[in-house]
């Protein structure tokens, strides 16, 4: 297992309040965040498993859901929706997405 996997989670885990609370305001918003999210570990989990090519391309996959994971954040602060994400989990997105490069073009 690779070691983000148990930071993919984590990240899931901490972005689901701002799921809740971006739900009352844009529930479309909402929606991509969390899609987006979620995205990042099960992309993660496949690419464990997978071979060659494919394995890039999960994490190619895992690595874009991500950016897109933090752009919502973002996007949401932006338009007043949402306080700043907490810099902690702006920290993980980071680490994550570090990584996912990596290992995406490795």
């Amino acid at each position: 297992m690779l070691r983000i996997y148990p930071t993919t989670l984590d990240m899931c885990r901490d972005i689901a309040p701002y799921c809740r609370l971006l739900a009352r305001a844009d529930p479309d918003l909402a929606r991509q965040l969390r899609r987006a999210a979620t995205s990042v570990p099960l992309n993660v989990a496949e690419g464990m498993y997978s071979r060659g090519k494919l394995r890039q391309a999960r994490y190619h996959t895992a690595l874009g859901s991500a950016r897109e994971t933090l752009a919502c954040l973002e996007v949401a602060h932006a338009m007043g929706l949402l306080d700043a994400a907490d810099p902690v989990l702006t920290d993980q997105l980071g680490k994550i997405i570090g990584t996912l490069v990596k290992l995406a073009t490795s």
